[in-house]
């Protein structure tokens, strides 16, 4: 299996279109830690976006060498399904919702 590793996509779920963009990659906090990357969630046509936060990898907090990002769409779309199971509903209006996922997207 050949792993992809993108900054950006399309991904369908349900029958809609998601654009999904790695916003920021893992990185050292002074007062957080490890942080895992986050990655912004946008349903095409609508106004409310998300965020999905992942955990830190494991072979950060061990103080191994960062690796290449693991991320595609498979990842994507687990995360879009728990966020919209979660309560986000893309054709509302406001801030985008901040969801926390696993490694892998649920």
């Amino acid at each position: 299996m050949t792993k992809i590793h993108k900054l950006s996509g399309t991904v369908d779920v349900d029958g809609f279109q998601y654009e999904w963009e790695l916003r920021s990659e893992p990185q050292w906090s002074e007062r957080e830690g490890w942080k895992g990357m986050t990655v912004a969630l946008l349903r095409k046509h609508t106004q409310r976006g998300a965020l999905l936060e992942f955990p830190a990898p494991k072979r950060l907090m061990k103080g191994m060498q960062r690796g290449r990002l693991q991320i595609g769409d498979a990842i994507v779309i687990r995360g879009i399904q728990a966020a919209l199971q979660a309560g986000w509903d893309p054709s509302s209006r406001g801030k985008p919702m901040v969801f926390e996922v696993d490694a892998d997207g649920n």
